[in-house]
């Protein structure tokens, strides 16, 4: 799936290419799921760059599949590998395929306890909460707020901080409150009245808040309840900007490098059984623009998966 210009979903197109042959240091994975993310919509839309020079777009920044083939003296990242064996890989360019040519350092043993459409959704958002998580400096005992915390990454967030001691509030729907408390998190309605809210929980403050939502209303209680320099956006640049806290980005050198980094360490946590990617549905291959338009409308309830 390609996009031969920037817009909505609806440029996406099915090709036919020949793929590129694995060499030294490369692997080629044949593609059982594709995992979903709000950065393929924007990539298409051209919210990063609309360089023509960048087109066609080829979205898709994880894939879970089995090797096909690996180059000469090549190894996976978790070590071995061999044709047939179950992997993922992360971070990719262009997994919206049928098979895909990658390197070999961006791919690693699919964990028996994740089927493919989870282990395609694992780490974008595992290892944005890992970094989310390091900028703040989240350490045990802390109070964390956690905006949109039933969302992708807000459930990674939950996960991670139960696993390492800390109290996480998290704002979400009403309808959304079990699926907070099942990550370990104590659930708080997003509206009006938010700040009474999160105070009536923690009188005193919270220790951080951690932003997946970008709203004003998110930015401004978290202004209210938290230390500045403990603020954190993955969602607001512009009011982190203004407002003198940090946002983080994939792309940004430094935290590209730290989630590299982290990939291991939350693929081990899944295959014991600690981390869990919640699904909310699958799509064909190509039906990945009406995936793409669900996806964009905010509230998937889930993680989302194309199937070639």
């Amino acid at each position: 799936m390609i996009a031969p210009r920037y817009g909505g979903p609806e440029v996406l197109e099915v090709v036919e290419e020949e793929v590129t042959q694995a060499g030294p240091g490369q692997v080629t994975v044949e593609v059982r799921a594709a995992g979903l993310n709000p950065a393929d919509y924007k990539m298409v839309e051209g919210a990063y760059s609309k360089d023509p020079d960048g087109l066609p777009v080829r979205p898709g920044y994880e894939v879970a599949g089995v090797i096909a083939a690996l180059g000469a003296d090549t190894e996976i990242a978790s070590g071995g590998g061999a044709v047939g064996d179950e992997v993922l890989a992360f971070r990719v360019q262009g997994g919206y395929a049928s098979a895909i040519t990658v390197p070999a350092k961006d791919v690693f043993a699919k964990p028996a306890a994740l089927d493919f459409p989870e282990a395609a959704n694992l780490l974008l958002a595992g290892t944005t909460a890992e970094d989310m998580l390091r900028v703040v400096e989240a350490r045990e005992g802390d109070t964390l707020l956690v905006h949109g915390a039933s969302g992708a990454v807000g459930v990674m967030v939950l996960q991670l901080a139960r696993a390492r001691g800390m109290r996480a509030i998290g704002t979400a729907s009403e309808r959304r409150f079990d699926e907070v408390r099942r990550f370990g998190g104590e659930p708080v309605a997003y509206g009006d009245g938010l700040e009474e809210r999160v105070r009536a929980l923690a009188p005193g403050g919270v220790d951080a808040a951690l932003d997946c939502v970008g709203t004003d209303e998110a930015v401004d209680v978290s202004l209210a309840v938290a230390p500045t320099e403990r603020i954190v956006t993955i969602a607001a640049p512009a009011r982190a900007q203004q407002e003198g806290f940090r946002a983080v980005v994939g792309r940004d050198p430094e935290s590209a490098a730290f989630r590299d980094s982290v990939r291991a360490g939350l693929i081990a946590l899944a295959a014991r059984g600690e981390l869990v990617v919640p699904m909310a549905r699958t799509y064909p291959l190509e039906e990945a623009g009406a995936a793409l338009a669900f996806l964009s409308d905010g509230h998937p309830g889930g993680k989302l998966a194309l199937l070639p």
